[in-house]
């Protein structure tokens, strides 16, 4: 790295960084230094084997991050040390992860993910694995063992930062083992059991949005719907009945949850229960505009499914907090144990309804 002084290039000087703790404080406080967003979820995680791993991030698409500097370890322990990590990390189901993250955040694992991702985290956690040697320099030897794991399909890789200093202002530089565009191996396919959220088989998320549809229509006649095309339609005519189902109107709003009297059905057929009596849907005062022309193919079509509202409340009224659960789709299994709990806690649902 050079400084241009007018039209001379002067070379900055490398100096040796004060502690290698330093650099992984930095790691701790921006993890984004690697090149990629990341949260880190651990510090010193202790691993059932006694030693501690430095870091542990995760990703955007829920993949764990193990982080080690070499400190003083010879490339024989440092390379030895990073995959023991591994292959403990590779057994971590959901459960575990977001123990870990509970243990060292200091806000719930959902809130802080959205923090850094601006989303909800994916149901599936720990579905893929990278382990990375941080070194102030790696000997030969090191990229030496690192390139020959990588080409048996070890996600392991090393990224070295070097420290330098130009008058009362100091730098980092980055550079990794192996380019970041090049084939990044991925480990063995492991076993994804209780990597995802487990279902409780009977909770779906539904989003009431575009189009016209109108939620004061959906609460006064006990529906959902969706259509407009294929993934809407099909989601809706997923749902089974019994289900219980919480209401998202975007943007981000939880305003309902109830529970799904029958299958859904086009809007121009669909039957509302009212009063305790089926009615026509298409026969009541609406405010919105859904599509009922019997010539629009299934796919395009406007699904409605009757409800029987447990808890049904205002716009204004809807409930969000920060990393619960929303989609695109609308319809879908609710997974998401924290938007779960949170949702119980505000309509006051036991288990029993």
């Amino acid at each position: 790295m050079w400084r241009i002084d007018g039209d001379e290039p002067k070379p900055l000087t490398a100096s040796v960084l004060p502690a290698e703790k330093d650099l992984h404080e930095f790691l701790k406080r921006d993890p984004s230094l690697l090149g990629e967003r990341l949260l880190v979820i651990g510090s010193e995680v202790i691993t059932p084997y006694g030693p501690r791993l430095d870091l542990l991030a995760i990703d955007a698409d829920g993949n764990l991050h193990l982080l080690e500097l070499k400190r003083d370890k010879t490339p024989r322990e440092v390379v030895a040390q990073v995959l023991d990590y591994g292959s403990w990390a590779s057994t971590l189901s959901r459960d575990d992860v977001l123990d870990i993250a509970t243990k060292h955040l200091d806000q719930p694992f959902e809130a802080a993910f959205e923090d850094v991702f601006g989303s909800a985290p994916p149901d599936e956690l720990n579905g893929n694995l990278s382990l990375t040697i941080v070194a102030a320099e790696l000997d030969a030897s090191s990229e030496r063992i690192v390139n020959y794991l990588r080409d048996f399909g070890v996600p392991v890789n090393a990224v070295f930062f070097s420290y330098l200093e130009d008058d009362d202002r100091r730098y980092l530089a980055r550079s990794w083992l192996t380019a970041s565009d090049d084939e990044t191996p991925q480990g063995p396919p492991g076993s994804k059991k209780n990597k995802r959220a487990a279902w409780n088989g009977k909770d779906w998320y539904i989003s009431f949005a575009g189009g016209d549809r109108v939620w004061d229509d959906a609460r006064q006649h006990g529906f959902v719907s969706g259509g407009g095309g294929k993934m809407f339609s099909q989601d809706m005519r997923a749902l089974p009945k019994d289900a219980r189902i919480w209401v998202n109107v975007p943007p981000m709003r939880y305003v309902a949850v109830g529970r799904v009297l029958a299958p859904a059905a086009r809007f121009e057929h669909a039957q509302v229960r009212v009063a305790g009596n089926w009615v026509q849907l298409s026969a009541q005062a609406l405010h919105g505009t859904y599509s009922d022309d019997p010539a629009t193919p299934d796919d395009i079509a406007e699904w409605v499914v009757p409800v029987e509202w447990i808890d049904a409340r205002p716009l204004e009224a809807g409930f969000w907090e920060k990393g619960m659960f929303a989609s695109q789709h609308s319809a879908c299994k609710l997974r998401q144990e924290f938007t779960l709990q949170r949702l119980a806690d505000h309509f006051n649902i036991d288990d029993g309804e």
